[in-house]
């Protein structure tokens, strides 16, 4: 009797535990280039541990959320929200019988090519650049081309799907990439106003009573009722939905966290943003040779804005301080004794 590897033991697992319409490892539609697969983890288990290795992953520890530069050790940055995108992700996944380690691989992935100073530093580079800049194209361009020097992470189907089709304007194949994009939401959402609170921006009194009422009235409790409501309309179901009155809620919330805080908090941070990558932007495009070694190797075959871009939006809130610092502002300097 040959033994089975525990990749086809996780295969079996999947047969008898999950949904007819999850999407199963055995089964994914593969990758760009063939590798052979490996005895201990499913495509979609490798993928997610690719994320995790990888370079552009670490960095979203000191990329901006919504707050830049905080005083304060408990504001959320880009990797603290992936990591809540993820969390709830696999708790939709888990609880439909879908698959959680889909679900999980394109949380952790769905963020990798957001700039400095979160949204605004997408929206500047968005204004500059003629090709325009998404975070969702470039997070698909970091694990197909940017790491791994250049090689692309080589990463399955389903989940450069669920990455490239994330945004609430996206249509994912599959529903564990659905999941992911209602994940985002709500955890964004919820934990921004966690943040705007202990900001002093926003108290708990200034949040909009009806969707409070429906939702609940802390970050946990608002959470648990979004998971909730999704499992009571989804579960034995091929699609991922929510009931009318608690979508419309998180709806209502979102609006009301762009009025109040989301357009105000980039009014500050856009200003100081906008002037630093713009500076930055039109120096390196002026000053190719000034990129580093990995990014001038893109020259020849993605251009040279591609390149700028690629580069510019690597970088970390305080990376880019520093390099636009040492670029455009003076040293001070000892002209020595006579």
């Amino acid at each position: 009797m040959v033994k089975m590897t525990v990749r086809e033991q996780i295969w079996q697992t999947e047969d008898a535990l999950l949904a007819p319409y999850a999407t199963r490892a055995q089964f994914t539609r593969g990758r760009a280039r063939e590798e052979k697969q490996c005895d201990f983890r499913t495509a979609f288990q490798r993928d997610r541990d690719r994320i995790i290795y990888s370079n552009s992953f670490k960095r979203l520890k000191n990329k901006t959320q919504v707050f830049f530069a905080p005083e304060g050790d408990h504001y959320i940055t880009r990797m603290t929200h992936t990591l809540d995108v993820s969390q709830i992700s696999r708790s939709i996944a888990r609880s439909l019988r879908l698959n959680e380690d889909l679900a999980e691989a394109i949380a952790l992935g769905h963020d990798l090519g957001h700039t400095p100073f979160g949204h605004v530093g997408e929206k500047v580079l968005n204004k500059l650049a003629e090709a325009g800049f998404w975070h969702n194209e470039q997070s698909l361009r970091v694990v197909d081309v940017l790491e791994k020097g250049g090689r692309g992470l080589n990463l399955t189907f389903e989940v450069r799907d669920g990455i490239l089709e994330h945004k609430s304007s996206g249509n994912p194949q599959t529903l564990e990439g659905q999941i992911v994009s209602i994940a985002d939401r709500i955890a964004y959402i919820n934990h921004d106003i966690e943040d705007a609170i202990r900001a002093g921006i926003l108290t708990n009194e200034d949040l909009p009573a009806r969707p409070i009422s429906v939702l609940g009235q802390g970050t946990k409790q608002r959470i648990h009722t979004a998971i909730a409501d999704i499992y009571e309309n989804s579960y034995g179901k091929p699609v991922i939905a929510m009931s009318k009155e608690v979508e419309s809620s998180i709806r209502e919330l979102r609006a009301f966290m762009f009025e109040r805080v989301y357009n105000l908090t980039n009014k500050v941070i856009l200003e100081r943003a906008e002037r630093m990558l713009t500076e930055l932007f039109t120096y390196f495009m002026k000053n190719t040779d000034k990129l580093p070694a990995p990014y001038k190797a893109l020259l020849e075959t993605w251009g040279t804005e591609r390149a700028v871009c690629d580069y510019i939006s690597g970088m970390t809130d305080q990376y880019a301080i520093t390099v636009f610092e040492n670029i455009f502002i003076p040293t001070t300097f000892s002209l020595g004794k006579e």
